[in-house]
C-alpha cells in the first residue's frame, strides 16, 4: 500500500516538527464542597443507605453523571473556606450497592478491590489538582475518604460508556 504525504506533512517531518496528533480525552470539573465549619456531621449518607444527598453536609458535584470510556482528567476544586478534602475514584464492579467501609476509622476500605483506581490527594481550602485516569465502562464512585467525609454525604457516582 502506498501512502501520500501533503506537502505540508513532508515539510515538517524532514524539519523534524511533526509530531502525532493527540487526541484529547474527557476532562470534568470536581467541586469538593462542604457547608461550612459549623456543620453537623451525619454517618448516614453513604452509598448503601440510598440518601437523598441534597440534605448532606458536604458533597462532591459534577456537571455530567456521564462520560465516554477512556481517558478522564477529573480537575478537582476544593471550594471549602476551611475543611481539608480529598478525590478517589474507585470503581463499583464489585460493590454496586454498598462499597467496603471501615465503621472504626469512618472511611472507605481503599484496599478493597478496584476502590482506589487513583486520587487527588488532601487539597487545602481553595486548591485545585488534577488526576487522569484511563476507564473502562461501568460504574464509578468518585468519594473524599477524609475520616467522616464519605459517610456525611461527600461522593457522587459517574456512568461511564
Amino acid at each position: 500500500m502506498k501512502r501520500i504525504l501533503t506537502t505540508a506533512a513532508a515539510v515538517a517531518i524532514a524539519a523534524g516538527t511533526f509530531t502525532a496528533p493527540v487526541w484529547a480525552g474527557t476532562t470534568i470539573n470536581v467541586d469538593l464542597w462542604d457547608s461550612g465549619a459549623d456543620m453537623v456531621m451525619v454517618d448516614n449518607m453513604r452509598l448503601k443507605d440510598n440518601p437523598d444527598l441534597s440534605k448532606a453536609p458536604m458533597g462532591i458535584k459534577i456537571p455530567q453523571s456521564t462520560a465516554p470510556a477512556g481517558e478522564i482528567t477529573f480537575k478537582a476544586t476544593n471550594s471549602s473556606k476551611n475543611i481539608e478534602h480529598e478525590m478517589v475514584v474507585g470503581s463499583l464492579a464489585k460493590h454496586p450497592n454498598s462499597v467496603p467501609f471501615k465503621a472504626n476509622l469512618s472511611r472507605v476500605d481503599e484496599n478493597a478491590p478496584n476502590m482506589n483506581m487513583g486520587e487527588v490527594s488532601e487539597l487545602e481550602p481553595g486548591g485545585t489538582a488534577s488526576l487522569t485516569v484511563h476507564l473502562t465502562p461501568g460504574k464509578y464512585l468518585l468519594y473524599c475518604n477524609v475520616a467522616g467525609h464519605y459517610a456525611s454525604g461527600m461522593w457522587t457516582l459517574l456512568t461511564v460508556k
